[in-house]
């Protein structure tokens, strides 16, 4: 009668454990949007930060792939003169997507590039 009741209640508690585990959960719930700051954009306050951690790696002026190099103000603002920039980031159909091979970057991110080429493209 001793073993019976242990069972049970190890039972109950691998019941408990496997079945809380199981809920629907998604991704706007689990990490809530964060506002995007982007009043005010600057090519060396967000700008380039932006590119550098996330597009150098690639498209620097030593080893410029796919001839692209947007390293340093003039060289970038060459991609948001042709539209080319922002195209590529939004992975607008007819341009080659950025980061090839990758996902968008953070929407934030994109929101910033696109709000500093709308409010000028300064190099600020």
């Amino acid at each position: 009668m001793k073993f019976h009741s242990y069972v049970l209640v190890i039972t109950g508690l691998a019941m408990m454990c496997l079945t809380s585990g199981c809920y629907y959960d998604n991704e706007e719930d689990l990490y809530p949007p964060v506002d995007c700051n982007t009043s005010n954009m600057s090519y060396a306050g967000t700008i380039d930060p932006i590119i550098s951690n996330n597009c150098l790696s690639c498209h620097n002026a030593q080893f410029p792939q796919g001839g692209v190099v947007l390293e340093g103000y003039e060289n970038l603002h060459n991609y948001v003169i042709n539209g080319r920039l922002k195209g590529s980031i939004q992975h607008d159909s007819g341009f080659s997507p950025m980061p090839q091979g990758a996902g968008k970057l953070p929407t934030c991110f994109i929101q910033q590039i696109n709000a500093w080429i709308d409010q000028g493209a300064q190099n600020n």
